[in-house]
C-alpha cells in the first residue's frame, strides 16, 4: 500500500477522505467502503483513517452528514435565488430536492447501510428538523397557517418528497413529473383556506 507523503491539515485530510469515500460508494456501493479500503484508495495509512472516523459506522455517519449538508445547502441556495412567490419557492424546492436526490444517490445508500443504528436515527431526526425549518421559513410569508401548523405540513411534504425521490431513482417517474407533483403538494399545504 502506498501512503501519501503530503501532510495535509486535519480538516483538509478529512475532506480528502470523505471525497474518496463518496467515490468508493458510487463505484462499489456501501459494501465496498471500509476503513481499510478507504485508506488504500486515499493513499494514506490506516491509522490516519481510524483517527478521523474510528469505526465504519463512524465513517458512514460522517459521510451521511456531509452529503446531507450538501443537499441542504443546494436547497437553501435555490430558495435564496427564488422569486418571492409561493409557486416559485415551491417549484425551486422540488427542483433542488430532486436534483440532489439524483445527483447524490450515495446519500440513500449510506442511509440504508446505517439502518437500525441508533446514532443514525438521531442524525436523521436532526437533519429532518433542519430541512423542515428551512422549508417552513421559506413558505411562512405565503401561508395563512400558524408556524407550528406549517412546520407539521412541511414534515409531511418532506416525507412525500423522500418517497418520490425513491421512485425517481428507480426510474418509475421523471424528474419533471416529480417536481410537478412536489410543487403541487407544497402549494396545497400552504394554506387550507385557499388550497394554496
Amino acid at each position: 500500500m502506498a501512503t501519501t507523503s503530503t501532510r495535509l491539515p486535519k480538516q483538509a485530510r478529512r475532506e480528502q477522505l470523505l471525497n474518496t469515500a463518496v467515490a468508493i460508494v458510487r463505484d462499489q456501493g456501501t459494501d465496498g467502503l471500509t476503513l481499510v479500503t478507504l485508506a488504500e484508495a486515499a493513499g494514506v495509512s490506516r491509522p490516519i483513517v481510524y483517527d478521523h472516523f474510528g469505526t465504519r459506522p463512524g465513517l458512514l455517519l460522517a459521510l451521511y452528514r456531509r452529503l446531507d449538508e450538501r443537499h441542504r445547502a443546494a436547497i437553501a441556495q435555490a430558495l435564496q435565488e427564488a422569486e418571492p412567490t409561493a409557486a416559485e419557492v415551491a417549484r425551486l424546492t422540488g427542483t433542488a430536492y430532486f436534483a440532489c436526490a439524483t445527483d447524490m444517490p450515495e446519500l440513500a445508500a449510506v442511509s440504508a447501510a446505517l439502518k437500525g443504528n441508533p446514532e443514525m436515527e438521531a442524525v436523521q431526526r436532526e437533519m429532518l428538523d433542519r430541512y423542515t425549518d428551512l422549508m417552513a421559513a421559506a413558505l411562512l410569508r405565503h401561508s395563512g397557517l400558524t408556524p407550528e401548523a406549517l412546520r407539521l405540513r412541511c414534515v409531511g411534504v418532506l416525507g412525500a418528497a423522500e418517497a418520490m425521490a425513491a421512485e425517481l431513482n428507480r426510474g418509475r417517474a421523471s424528474a419533471d413529473d416529480a417536481v410537478a407533483a412536489l410543487t403541487d403538494l407544497i402549494m396545497g399545504s400552504i394554506d387550507p383556506r385557499t388550497g394554496h
